[in-house]
């Protein structure tokens, strides 16, 4: 680890007890996570870009049926002409389209050894956290009010749930947030126990629990 990694953030933090407190393996490593994210983001990036294709296919004809819709459950149209799935008043799609590339680029970058300034990881975080709860907003609007699944949506809201878990991964290694001493205390000692990684899995399984919960006899046939 070089000097910079274990600079001392707060005079109560000496460098040598940050040191400890990180966590070593290839798990934990800067490879691993930009990996996860450019995965992540690669996924994302060719589902929204299916969706904004099938958005003009719809808006060309409403009528239209999507290779993705198979069943009264899993409907990609049904969704597609929500008023939710537009909700900024054009298709939120876009919104991946534009988001993705970025976050490519990051972890492009951050596997080639860049590293980033403090302020802009948390300017990604902030707004990727956004993108989460977005995310998650559509999910149960489509679960709950919509009462039909996207599977490109789901493929993004995953994604976006792993690219999500990865940041912060890697944000919390590196003391990136700022956060009060027996905060990052705190998520380090997550991190280093797996935690955050149960956390994801947790997470996810938590997801396709609803769906099944909410359509388990249906999707038995």
């Amino acid at each position: 680890m070089s000097t910079a990694d274990a600079a001392v953030v707060d005079d109560d933090l000496p460098a040598a007890d940050l040191l400890l407190e990180r966590p070593r393996g290839f798990f934990h490593s800067r490879r691993w996570l930009y990996g996860e994210m450019l995965v992540g983001a690669v996924v994302s990036l060719v589902a929204a870009f299916v969706l904004s294709v099938e958005h003009v296919t719809l808006a060309a004809d409403p009528n239209a049926v999507l290779a993705c819709d198979f069943g009264a459950i899993f409907s990609c149209g049904k969704v597609a002409l929500s008023w939710q799935a537009s909700l900024f008043g054009f298709p939120n799609a876009f919104l991946g389209l534009a988001a993705e590339p970025v976050v490519i680029t990051l972890a492009v970058l951050g596997l080639a050894g860049l590293r980033f300034p403090k302020w802009f990881m948390i300017a990604a975080q902030t707004m990727y956290l956004l993108g989460f709860v977005f995310a998650y907003w559509l999910f149960f609007e489509a679960v709950f009010t919509i009462g039909a699944l996207c599977v490109w949506c789901l493929a993004v809201q995953i994604s976006t749930t792993v690219v999500f878990f990865s940041m912060l991964h890697l944000n919390i290694l590196e003391d990136n947030l700022h956060w009060p001493r027996p905060v990052q205390r705190a998520a380090m000692a997550v991190v280093r126990s797996g935690g955050l990684g149960l956390l994801l899995a947790a997470w996810i399984l938590a997801t396709v629990g609803v769906v099944v919960l909410k359509y388990g006899a249906s999707l038995l046939g």
